[in-house]
């Protein structure tokens, strides 16, 4: 097999392993969110856009360059492939980001009007990059949704390098990443028991 072609099938069962779990979680109900890789020749791999991630078969994985264009123009890649590339391009010691619209990043993302939800005291904070110890506080940028992706990639632009739990689109939903597959879907799953667990405090100070 041609050693291109043997490299997107590792990223593509990748990909559909991610789905697979993210579904099982209920972060990605019906054909929400996206998942990608970073190819050892450079290249992106993401899900096609309109795929349902729980059933994904490794021909819903397209590849697509550092901007964005699928090497196939017959290929449609998902909506905000945009903000895959941009996490990319800025962090080069990243291989995977996943993006999920669980049901408490979406609430929080819109209870939550202050620019960022601060996280503090919780144990799991740890599984993020730079976090030593549960007492300390760690802030989510939260991000108004936009339809036009361009735009929103310039907002939050600014803010890499100061978001290492990722961050939310508001009534959207979270970005994370990591250096390989499995360190993603450990912060993915990190952020979403923390979010969570703030979804469960408030409705219990309610």
């Amino acid at each position: 097999m041609d050693k291109t072609v043997a490299e997107k099938n590792r990223g593509a069962q990748d990909i559909v392993r991610a789905g697979q779990r993210m579904d099982l979680r209920g972060w990605v109900p019906a054909t929400a969110g996206n998942i990608s890789c970073r190819l050892a020749d450079g290249r992106i791999a993401i899900t096609r856009s309109g795929c349902h991630k729980g059933f994904l078969r490794t021909d819903d994985v397209i590849t697509v360059d550092e901007a964005g264009h699928p090497h196939d123009p017959a290929n449609k890649p998902s909506a905000e492939t945009l903000l895959h590339c941009q996490a990319y391009r800025l962090m080069p010691q990243v291989g995977a980001v996943l993006h999920g619209h669980s049901v408490a990043s979406t609430v929080l993302s819109m209870d939550v009007r202050e620019p960022a939800l601060i996280l503090r005291d919780y144990e799991v904070q740890k599984v993020f990059e730079g976090q030593t110890t549960h007492d300390a506080s760690i802030a989510i940028p939260l991000f108004d949704n936009d339809q036009d992706i361009a735009r929103l990639a310039t907002v939050v632009e600014p803010f890499f390098g100061r978001m290492p739990a990722g961050y939310i689109i508001r009534g959207h939903g979270v970005y994370v990443w990591g250096r390989d597959m499995d360190m993603a879907l450990a912060r993915l799953e990190g952020l979403e028991f923390l979010l969570a667990c703030e979804l469960e405090r408030r409705r219990a100070r309610a």
